[in-house]
């Protein structure tokens, strides 16, 4: 399933504008990852010396409009666009590559494709420059780009029959998400804890629990109804209300006078996923591959957890019998190709009634302008001033007689069809992951058996050569 991403390429700290460039650009065209080369694509610029082109043109720009940033400014854009393992070719994946940055760019910008072909999934990298080919205008960012790029690659995939992420959720973590419980607590956050601390000493009233925070090191003050609080060495202050349920002021009153009962506000904490049943590593394997006494300690440590976790799921699942585990695993593999060859036969009819429905439009649209050409008897002069619409009209009759379509359908029809497809698809899909979450655990299970018990066969052998 296709992703991409994109990303401006700024010049960063200790680096001249010509390197920030030069440096992203021999990453992108590596001749170990592109073939040899053979999976690089210019447009309007030489991809060898990419480059020094996007540099001249920035130059130009300068000349021509006076115009110049600071180190913030945007010499490049790149987008990564990665496929499905075993869905594309490399030479198809460069193709669709060029034909995005073609139609994001709208033609004006100069751009290279580099495809990759390093890792199990085919990947671009697309890079274009900033200043467009006339050199008097930049491409500027704009709010919701990586939105647009996600929808112009699908729409592309799924006019050449590629699988597309249905509903993409957002998988990006702030800073502090990141650090777990290593985060520094927040000023809300030890506000709140010197509130909770303030109220565990039973305060009389109002100005006695301000007294205690007073007392904590916590500046309080007031504008029109609303209380402030801010702690030393933090620079903006924090509204009553704006601490969360629990700590507004009609709150606190409540439990100063005893009406309820004060909670305080505990840090929620992600319940982490269930371990899942992973390959045990070949460990003979990666010591022939060069691997150190370091990595096989590692190794032996990670086949135990996951040989326990192994017997765990057999346990879990009634599994303990090897030919019900095989057969088992033979179902949930069965499954989950036919629900994958259900879902591309989906995408592959979509993709027909999407480059259908465009090629009925303009044969409509065309047709009236066909027929005086006919009526002209093909005349040349005809042809060269309605040449864009006879040529519309002919593409769209060579289309339908590469598709046998005899007798146009309705294009109502194709997109009710359609939209039942795309609906048949999304349901298809939410199985279609549970389907493939179940066979790789399943699949894992037995190869782990597998090895086990070639493992033993092994042992048994080497006892039977020593007696």
């Amino acid at each position: 399933m296709a992703t991409t991403r994109i990303m401006p390429l700024h010049i960063g700290k200790g680096r001249t504008e010509s390197r920030a460039i030069s440096e992203i650009i021999d990453y992108v065209a590596n001749p170990q990852k592109t073939d040899h080369g053979r999976l690089i694509t210019g447009y309007e610029c030489d991809s060898r010396v990419a480059d020094a082109e996007f540099m001249l043109a920035k130059r130009q720009y300068i000349a021509a409009t006076g115009r110049v940033r600071g180190a913030d400014d945007v010499i490049a854009y790149h987008v990564r666009q990665s496929f499905c393992p075993g869905e594309i070719t490399p030479k198809e994946a460069n193709r669709l590559g060029v034909e995005f940055a073609k139609r994001f760019t709208k033609g004006k910008h100069a751009f290279i494709v580099c495809t990759h072909i390093d890792k199990a999934h085919v990947h671009n990298h697309i890079i274009w420059s900033s200043v467009n080919l006339d050199c008097d205008r930049k491409f500027r960012n704009f709010w919701g780009s990586t939105k647009a790029v996600r929808r112009l690659s699908d729409t592309i995939c799924v006019e050449n029959g590629l699988s597309i992420v249905e509903n993409p959720k957002p998988h990006g973590k702030s800073y502090d998400q990141w650090l777990g419980d290593q985060a520094k607590p927040s000023h809300r956050e030890l506000l709140r804890v010197a509130i909770d601390n303030a109220l565990a000493q039973k305060p009389a009233d109002l100005n006695e629990l301000l007294k205690l925070l007073r007392e904590s090191g916590c500046e309080v003050s007031k504008r029109g109804k609303s209380y402030r609080l801010k702690l030393s060495g933090w620079s903006k202050v924090s509204r009553l209300d704006s601490l969360g349920k629990g700590y507004a002021l009609e709150d606190l009153l409540a439990v100063i006078a005893g009406q309820k009962e004060h909670t305080p506000r505990q840090k929620q904490v992600k319940q982490a996923d269930p371990p899942k049943v992973n390959l045990l590593v070949d460990i003979q394997a990666k010591l022939q591959a060069g691997k150190g006494a370091g990595y096989v300690r590692w190794a032996k440590v990670f086949n135990l957890k996951q040989m326990a976790q192994t017997v765990n799921f057999l346990t879990e699942h009634n599994l303990l019998e090897y030919a019900v585990l095989e057969e088992k695993s033979a179902a949930a593999t069965a499954h989950h190709n036919k629900l994958s060859a259900k879902i591309k036969a989906a995408e592959k009819r979509m993709a027909e009634i999407a480059v259908l429905r465009t090629h009925i439009i303009n044969y409509a649209k065309t047709r009236d302008t066909y027929v005086a050409y006919r009526k002209a008897g093909y005349s040349k002069k005809f042809r060269q001033e309605h040449e864009e619409e006879i040529l519309l009209h002919q593409a769209a009759k060579n289309a339908f007689d590469d598709m046998g379509v005899k007798r146009l359908p309705k294009v109502k029809e194709l997109q009710a069809e359609y939209a039942r497809l795309l609906e048949e698809k999304k349901k298809t899909y939410a199985e279609y992951r549970r389907s493939r979450e179940e066979m790789r655990e399943l699949l894992a299970a037995k190869a782990n058996v597998d090895r086990l018990m070639s493992m033993e066969e092994e042992k048994q052998k080497e006892k039977g050569h020593e007696r």
